[in-house]
């Protein structure tokens, strides 16, 4: 079984993250179980959304408390959490930031992307909204998924109107990423 942790405030998407997440691992055919965990239920408080996925029927229902991924969307929880809890060695994270430095917690035995999923989303979507371009660069970051599954969800997800700006800022995420790894 692998599992996902996601890291985002309320508001920011990190159950649409989980969902197509989840919607695209579902297509390729692993079982999967997607959810969220709020504390305080008001915008802008920090969350979790989590992702379990694997071959036999995913049963287990708690937090994810040692994840193989995380994806932090909002670089600002890497000041007050310890998003790296129970984060598993050999595993992989994608942060939205244009700041390396925050990540302060990864250690020598994982990797962490920083991508600029916010910057990407202003410019495709126009709203500093970074969900989907870092999905697109945890395809890139984990081989784990096709990208075309990835897009298949996101277009499954978002109505028309904003249906390809998404799709955009997956690719563009997806390049972001595949261009670091091929150096």
């Amino acid at each position: 079984m692998k599992e996902i942790r996601i890291h985002a405030r309320a508001g920011q998407g990190a159950i649409t993250t989980a969902v197509i997440l989840g919607q695209a691992y579902f297509q390729e055919g692993k079982y999967v179980y997607a959810f969220p965990h709020f504390g305080a239920a008001r915008m802008g408080a920090p969350m979790n959304a989590f992702v379990r996925l694997d071959d036999n029927p995913v049963r287990l229902r708690s937090q994810i408390y040692y994840p193989n991924y995380l994806l932090v969307i909002d670089d600002t929880l890497l000041r007050g959490f310890n998003c790296f809890a129970g984060f598993q060695d050999r595993g992989i994270a994608v942060i939205n930031t244009n700041q390396e430095s925050l990540a302060t917690g990864v250690k020598k035995t994982q990797k962490a992307y920083f991508v600029p999923g916010n910057d990407i989303a202003l410019k495709t979507i126009g709203k500093p909204l970074g969900n989907t371009a870092i999905l697109g660069a945890f395809v890139a970051a984990t081989d784990e998924l096709k990208l075309d599954s990835l897009l298949i969800s996101i277009e499954k997800r978002f109505p028309e109107k904003i249906r390809k700006v998404n799709i955009e800022a997956a690719k563009q995420g997806y390049e972001f990423v595949k261009k670091i790894r091929n150096k």
